[in-house]
């Protein structure tokens, strides 16, 4: 009997379907189907890698970048991402499951016109930009989105970066806003400095950069400057330049004080709100009135005169007026003519190329390979005035900047345009062997223009939008003229932003500029004399040994 053939094995289970998930990163895309109950089913939508182009105002913000318990743009932007529905719940408040990057990292106070961030979004149905926008405050605006490749980075793949700073005219003219130092000194010269008299503060000390780091002041350099005024802290009073005679606040508001006594008020500390009243010798001798100038025993002779008009005159003090009264400040004739504009474009291209910009940031070190930058260029051609205010537009395009870089460089260039640093400076400035404190700018100025990405755009052009702002330039433009400039322009003539800043340009807060200009005389001279000695070989060799450098200055 034959055996009967074992049965066919049986199919095997079907498998279990696959259930959707809210926290699933990536689901399909499907179509809509009915439910069980015959509804139809809400489209499932894909997350895209986009790149969104946005500009913000940076007044308020502590900068860019995310930073715990301060106020940022980007922890702005990402709960607004969050709230229009493009990050889901699971992701929210962890940018790094989107693939969360920036083009530029802004500084506190440093707005952008164009700004890029990427990451991978839920940006369907139409009508995202519009959904993120209504969560965002008014002074961060989304302006579009582009599709890109899964491998694009804003960082990364960013080749250059354009910033403007707006820099007043009025801080490239040596003679305005002079600190309290340069307004003595130039007593009997011919060419006297008035005292400021728009500013409320003035000759402020810089903290943290002054004197050189870790060097021990001696008792001759600690001992107060002459002419200096000693408070109650034992703080030399020659840090503080002097208060306007009148009573001006920062907005250039008149008080209702009379104009002849010129008697300060003292603050909370017990210390003198200025030094107003003092002598160009530091005395606090009130300025004299009508009834002193009439009374003969003031015994004021013919050089007691002569030197009180002096001191009034660089107080801004018309001695010829018997009551004290100040002169209106004269507006400065200074403008930026084809001579300046030279000047100060000479200045600017020094940083152009490649340098070691250690001098120029903070925290990196001139052994980091991260300070070496290149800059593409750097030029401030054109003029533009804001509420009253003539601006230089100093355009400065490189692949990347480091924390207050941009800021140092205007400082930098300023300080020398106005001789409180030689030219020569430069030339040591990016030496790695070299530290040098260098002056930050105010931040208020300073804003990114535009995050280019040429080579991305040149390699993906057949099958990619090009991450541009071409098609947004109106509308940066609106954004620049509704928000950026106008809180520029404001800052300058509500705090005086620059103004205030120039004060601080002097020897005592930065003595190295004192030092660059002892050594760059000497080192001058030693090379007129090594080039004599060349042609003359019986020169005296004591002339020669009087202006070589000492063996420590290298």
């Amino acid at each position: 009997m034959a055996a009967s053939s074992p049965p066919p094995p049986s199919p095997p289970p079907a498998k279990r379907p696959k259930m959707s998930s809210s926290s699933d990163p990536e689901p399909d895309a499907e179509p809509t189907s009915p439910s069980a109950a015959g509804q139809p089913r809400c489209p499932r939508y894909k997350r895209r890698k986009v790149a969104i182009l946005l500009g913000y105002c940076g007044a308020g913000y502590q900068g860019m970048q995310k930073n715990p318990g301060a106020r940022t743009i980007e922890g702005d932007l990402e709960e607004a991402l969050y709230q229009a529905g493009a990050v889901p719940e699971a992701d929210r408040a962890a940018p790094r499951r989107y693939d969360w990057a920036r083009a530029a990292r802004t500084d506190k106070g440093v707005s952008a016109a164009a700004q890029v961030v990427s990451g991978r979004f839920y940006v369907d149905p139409p009508g995202f930009i519009d959904r993120l926008n209504a969560q965002l405050a008014p002074q961060i605006r989304a302006y579009g989105y582009v599709r890109v490749t899964n491998s694009f980075s804003a960082k990364k793949f960013c080749d250059r970066r354009r910033y403007l700073y707006l820099l007043p005219v009025f801080a490239l003219d040596p003679s305005a806003h002079p600190d309290r130092e340069a307004v003595m000194a130039s007593m009997g010269s011919g060419t006297e400095l008035t005292k400021c008299l728009e500013c409320s503060e003035r000759g402020r000390k810089v903290p943290g950069v002054m004197g050189r780091e870790g060097k021990l002041l001696s008792p001759a350099e600690n001992a107060p400057l002459e002419g200096a005024v000693v408070n109650s802290h034992g703080e030399s009073g020659a840090a503080q330049c002097d208060p306007p005679i009148s009573n001006t606040n920062v907005h250039g508001e008149l008080g209702s004080s009379s104009d002849e006594k010129l008697d300060l008020p003292v603050s909370g500390d017990g210390t003198e709100a200025g030094n107003a009243g003092l002598g160009s010798n530091g005395v606090g001798d009130a300025v004299p009135s009508a009834s002193a100038d009439a009374d003969p025993s003031a015994g004021n002779d013919e050089n007691k005169l002569e030197a009180t008009a002096t001191e009034l005159k660089v107080q801004g003090v018309d001695f010829d007026k018997s009551n004290g009264e100040e002169k209106p400040p004269t507006k400065s004739a200074f403008s930026y003519t084809d001579e300046v504009k030279e000047r100060f474009n000479r200045i600017l291209k020094y940083y152009i190329g490649t340098h070691n910009f250690h001098n120029f940031t903070t925290r990196t070190k001139a052994e980091d390979p991260a300070a070496k930058r290149f800059i593409i260029s750097f030029a401030a051609d054109r003029v533009v005035s804001l509420d009253g205010i003539d601006f230089v537009r100093c355009e400065v395009v490189g692949q990347s900047f480091m924390l207050h870089q941009i800021r140092k460089m205007i400082g930098l260039a300023v300080t020398v345009m106005r001789n409180c640093a030689p030219e020569s400076i430069y030339d040591v400035a990016f030496r790695k062997d070299v530290n040098l404190n260098v002056p930050t700018a105010p931040e208020v100025g300073l804003y990114l223009d535009e995050c280019m990405f040429t080579s991305y755009n040149k390699k993906w052009k057949d099958t990619h939008e090009a991450v541009s702002m071409d098609p947004y330039c109106e509308d940066a433009e609106r954004f620049k003229v509704k928000y950026i400039f106008p809180h520029i322009a404001a800052m300058e003539h509500k705090e005086g932003a620059v103004a205030l800043w120039l004060h601080s340009l002097n020897h005592r807060n930065y003595p190295d500029f004192r030092y660059m200009e002892t050594a760059g005389a000497e080192a001058k001279v030693g090379t007129e004399v090594a080039a004599g000695a060349e042609t003359n070989v019986g020169a005296d060799v004591d002339s020669i040994e009087e202006v070589q450098l000492p063996g420590d200055n290298k």
